[in-house]
């Protein structure tokens, strides 16, 4: 038996549009992508002898073929031709579910990469990346990290300048959102407020945190606080406490503040928790 382990980092969206429904039902997005510090950690048992299996740490996520991870190693191993004669996948969950940080998509993505490794890297980063588009939307992105413009499904991408040293605060409030009824709530809204990517683009390519935080949109973000006006008590709190920019994640629920420092990350951290205890201090990846 051979054991590989592998990060799954959560992600971020510093912009994120919906340019419009597509034929297959699916939906055309435009987003700047990041990858932080928060994480998962996958360990692969391979070549157990054993039927596959998948073991988590926390109680409520699938540990059968609904699970991103399991479906990424199907995929994998069919596309490759492998038998890895026995599997058994371990997720140590830290990042929260259904919050918009991509946690079931870092953990396939992580799969793909540890097995790729294993296997002796038969395909390139942005193969894996091709295949991991079978997974689920966020997976290719997740399997490449760092900083990225994602169009389509998001299995387009294009690497964009580093982004500017600085410090995440992640908060997941109680509440989640259901993905498919907030795209059938945009469908129906004139949106008022959409990203500028160039302005975007620019501000990472001055490494200007301040500019980056001012350009920070997610056309979701407005019709989920529309509802839960407690993102907004967040939101002020972020400001008032020395916040270059925040803003929702995804769809949603977590919201994420950027700023210059970790003693100010602290002190936020600190004032949220008695309210808020999925609260996170991450760094871009």
């Amino acid at each position: 038996m051979t054991t590989i382990y592998e990060p799954a980092y959560a992600k971020v969206n510093l912009t994120l549009d919906v340019l419009g429904k597509r034929p297959d039902g699916y939906h055309d997005l435009k987003s700047v992508m990041q990858t932080i510090s928060l994480r998962d950690d996958i360990r692969l048992d391979i070549g157990t002898g054993e039927p596959w299996a998948l073991l988590c740490d926390k109680e409520g996520i699938p540990t059968d073929q609904r699970n991103l991870a399991w479906k990424a190693a199907q995929i994998y191993c069919d596309a490759m031709g492998k038998d890895p004669e026995g599997l058994t996948i371990h997720i140590t969950k830290r990042i929260p579910s259904q919050a918009g940080l991509g946690g079931g998509s870092a953990d396939a993505a992580a799969v793909l990469r540890g097995l790729n490794r294993h296997y002796g890297e038969p395909l390139s980063i942005m193969a894996l990346a091709e295949l991991g588009a079978q997974v689920g939307s966020d997976v290719p992105f997740c399997v490449v990290g760092g900083t990225m413009m994602c169009e389509g499904r998001g299995e387009r991408m294009r690497k964009l300048p580093d982004m500017p040293d600085c410090v995440f605060v992640v908060v997941k409030p109680a509440f989640s959102i259901s993905t498919p009824e907030l795209f059938q709530a945009i469908d129906q809204k004139q949106i008022a407020h959409r990203p500028d990517h160039q302005a975007m683009e620019s501000a990472l390519l001055a490494g200007d945190l301040s500019r980056v935080g001012q350009n920070l949109c997610n056309v979701f973000d407005p019709v989920v606080t529309e509802d839960h006006l407690e993102l907004n008590y967040i939101k002020s709190l972020f400001y008032n406490y020395g916040s270059v920019g925040h803003q929702m994640t995804g769809s949603g629920s977590a919201v994420y503040c950027m700023v210059s420092e970790f003693e100010i990350a602290a002190v936020i951290c600190q004032m949220l928790r008695p309210n808020y205890p999925q609260v996170f201090i991450a760094k871009p990846v």
